[in-house]
């Protein structure tokens, strides 16, 4: 792998009716130039906001993008090959994927059009469904945004907003799926999350409250596979908050608030609890919707934004402080535009 590559990678989705991706190259100082883009083979929803997140994933060791197409049914797996992506495979895995989650090879895809799971391994040709790897989520109305593994990939959590529900699962040895366990979440429509590296907080957003300004964020508690409230509905003032990625040292979460253009700053302190830092930590246009997807670097260094209603990209300089400086924006994505994976 070239220098350029080993700074780093930005990819995105175009979620159009022919669907593709948009690779990046990160320089050194954050700044991205296009690589070009990839066809997936599969078909995007075409609307211009994606309801989910996670939608496009790295695997873990860096060799791997899996790209969900909404409205083909399946995930399309590339291989990461210096400076290009090579299509190596799309396998059907059910109505609607919109989220997708990858630890050490097991995957699992989360279905919206029917709302289950279903699991595969993930190799050289692509993906292998599991037997018996399917699991149906906990009503028929769950609507859920995000399925993502614990770092340690012992439990398996969705995010239901048509039942204001947090939903795991226990992870078994062949990667089939145990122990359903739900609570009410501690607001209302959980949305994206995230997890502090150790494993032991979720900082989970509230999403599309009826009253503007009303955003806020929940943490949870993780402990012998349960999952607990720890800090209850924190507002940050601002509209629609909808995405969320925790830093490396697990002290910081950067939430997307999509009706405002705002990206807020919590701090992650002692038993999961969290303190809003910066409502405005970071603005594309203020009072301008559409600020989505959002990833950090693998360093920490950068954060980057999807804003599908201005067809940009953004992003910052992450400080020793978590303060957020601004790159700059890089056209060329479509409004449709929709998940980020940063390396």
């Amino acid at each position: 792998m070239n220098d350029a590559m080993k700074a780093g990678a930005v990819y995105v989705q175009t979620n159009e009716p022919d669907n593709g991706v948009i690779a990046y190259r990160r320089g050194a100082d954050g700044m991205l130039s296009q690589l070009g883009r990839y066809p997936t083979g599969g078909s995007g929803d075409a609307k211009p906001h994606l309801t989910s997140q996670g939608s496009v994933v790295r695997s873990g060791d860096g060799r791997f993008l899996l790209v969900s197409n909404a409205s083909s049914d399946d995930v399309s797996v590339f291989a990461v090959r210096e400076d290009t992506l090579e299509l190596i495979g799309r396998t059907p895995t059910g109505s609607a994927p919109k989220s997708i989650t990858e630890h050490e090879g097991l995957v699992h895809v989360l279905n919206t059009g029917k709302p289950g799971l279903v699991g595969f391994r993930l190799g050289e040709g692509g993906l292998e469904p599991i037997a018996g790897a399917e699991q149906s989520l906990s009503a028929e109305n769950a609507d859920p945004a995000q399925v993502g593994f614990t770092p340690d990939g012992k439990l398996l959590v969705v995010t239901e907003r048509g039942t204001d529900s947090i939903v795991w699962f226990t992870v078994a040895p062949d990667g089939r799926l145990d122990d359903m366990k739900i609570a009410a979440s501690s607001g209302p429509t959980p949305y994206g999350f995230a997890f502090t590296p150790d494993g032991s907080t979720l900082v989970v957003t509230e999403a599309f409250r009826a009253e503007k300004g009303a955003a806020a964020a929940s943490s949870y508690r993780i402990s012998m596979g349960e999952i607990a409230p720890a800090e209850r509905s924190l507002g940050n003032g601002r509209s629609e908050i909808c995405w969320a990625v925790v830093t490396p040292d697990g002290r910081s979460v950067y939430t997307t608030n999509f009706a405002d253009g705002a990206v807020s700053l919590y701090r992650i302190g002692m038993e999961g609890s969290l303190t809003l830092e910066d409502a405005t930590a970071g603005v594309t246009e203020d009072g301008r919707p559409g600020l989505r997807d959002a990833d950090l670097s693998r360093d920490g260094r950068f954060l980057y934004a999807i804003d599908a209603d201005a067809a940009l990209m953004y992003g910052w300089a992450v400080g020793k402080d978590g303060s957020l400086t601004a790159l700059g924006s890089w056209d060329g994505v479509p409004t449709t535009v929709a998940g980020l994976a940063a390396s």
